[in-house]
Order: structure tokens, then sequence, then C-alpha cells
């Protein structure tokens, strides 16, 4: 068996990816703020960047720990349309997720099915980049492991959802958004630990991009895409407080002593 290490890199990888998740899932849930608080075409833009942002997040975090992911006795490279493959999944499942519950904002059935489908998304995300691995041996996972794994995928995507419900202040959404990257950061790591590498000695080059020059720069621009899409939604008025601009525009331009309409 070839010995794993998931933090090559020391604490950078581990504490990045956290950072990720954390960017991923505040963004997410102050867009679906904004959505519940919207209606037609608006509601549905500030779901799709919901679920682009949360989608993003994760893919994110899970690229980045797996910078620091290595196997002694074997170099490690990644399958292209493999690893864009496990973009898409966490983009269409959570999207799925996201617009289940943002239609209908009231109802369990709709946060269960949401929680179950996100939840999946992410689980199916990570074991298929991990499916683009390729090094020089027999990949194995423990079955208890990557149970777990997707059990707390689906408890923490629920949690998300209906964080992204009930919580409306910006102090709990930034206390949510830390506690669903904790949560997305040990899907990934029970993940990460139910795998066994059993390496075959080989002078043979290996297919595929290595993570430097495929995953880290397309990692950085996700990253990018997160912060500047948080700046975006930072700056853009609320709906609240678009209709008391609104108001206090129609009172300056009233004439004194006009009642209000």
């Amino acid at each position: 068996m070839g010995h794993l290490d998931h933090a090559t890199l020391g604490w950078l990888t581990p504490v990045l990816s956290y950072a990720m998740a954390c960017t991923g899932a505040a963004l997410g849930l102050r867009c679906t703020v904004r959505a519940l608080a919207a209606t037609g075409r608006v509601r549905r833009n500030w779901l799709l960047t919901a679920a682009s942002a949360i989608a993003t997040g994760i893919w994110t975090m899970h690229f980045t720990a797996m910078l620091g992911f290595g196997v002694s006795g074997t170099d490690i490279r990644y399958d292209v349309p493999l690893t864009l493959a496990s973009l898409v999944v966490a983009m269409l499942f959570v999207c799925v997720g996201v617009f289940a519950v943002g239609r209908h904002p009231g109802r369990v059935q709709a946060l269960l099915l949401g929680g179950l489908t996100t939840g999946l998304g992410v689980a199916g995300m990570h074991y298929l980049g991990m499916a683009a691995v390729r090094l020089h041996g027999e990949v194995s996972y423990d079955p208890v492991r990557v149970a777990l794994s997707v059990l707390i995928a689906v408890v923490a995507a629920t949690a998300a959802l209906w964080a992204a419900l009930a919580i409306r202040s910006p102090a709990a959404v930034t206390v949510a958004s830390l506690i669903m990257g904790a949560a997305v950061s040990s899907m990934h790591y029970t993940g990460m630990y139910a795998v066994g590498v059993r390496v075959t000695p080989s002078g043979e080059p290996l297919p595929g991009a290595s993570a430097m020059s495929f995953v880290f720069p397309l990692a950085v621009g996700l990253g990018a895409y997160l912060f500047i899409t948080s700046a975006f939604v930072a700056l853009t008025p609320a709906a609240g407080e678009r209709h008391a601009s609104a108001s206090a525009s129609a009172s300056a331009r009233r004439p004194a002593g006009q009642p209000v309409p």
C-alpha cells in the first residue's frame, strides 16, 4: 500500500480550501436571501447565482484540498474531461436543490428533496473528481467511510438550504457559512480517509494533466469568480433598500404640504 499524505503542503491547502467553502456558502446564502425577497426573473437570476456560488465553492474546496494530496511511490495526474464533468455535476445538482427550496420556500418536502439532491450532487462531484485521479496503482475505498461521507454531504446540504430560508441577518449568515464550510470540509476529508492505494511502481508516463498545470489555474479562476461575485452582491442594494430609496426620492419630489398617497 502506498502512503497517503493529505497535506503535502502543510496547513496551506486545508485552510485555503476551508476558506473557499465558507466563501461559496456565504455568497450562496446571501443570494438566496435576495431571491426570496424578489419575484419572477429577478428571483430566478438570484437563485442561479446562489447555485453557481455554492457549487463553485464546493468544487474549489475539493480541488484546492487535492493540491495537497500525495501518494508515496507514484506521481498523480488528473483526467481533464472527468475533472470538468465533476464541476458540471456539482452545478446541475446544486441548481436543482436551490430551485426546489427557492420555488417552494415553505414546504418541508421541498427542503428535504433539495437537501437530498444537493447532497448527492456534492458527493457525486467528490467521487467523480476522485475518479479523475491517475496514478501508478489501484485505488480502493472503505464502504463505511464512503457511506458516512455521503451522509455528511446530505445533512450538510439540507442544513445549508434550511439556513438559506431561515437566516436573514448578515451576522447569522456569517456564522452559518463558517459551519457549512466546516461540514463540507468534513465530508471531503472523510471521503479522502476512505481511500486506499496499492502502488504498482512503473516508469511509464501517466496520462492526464498535473495538478499545478490544470487544477491550480482552474481553482484560482473559480476562486476569483467567487470573490468578484461577492463584491457585486455586497454592492447591490437589497429589495428593502431599493424600496426605501425609492420612497425617499418620491418624498423629496413631493411638494410641501401635499399628503402622502
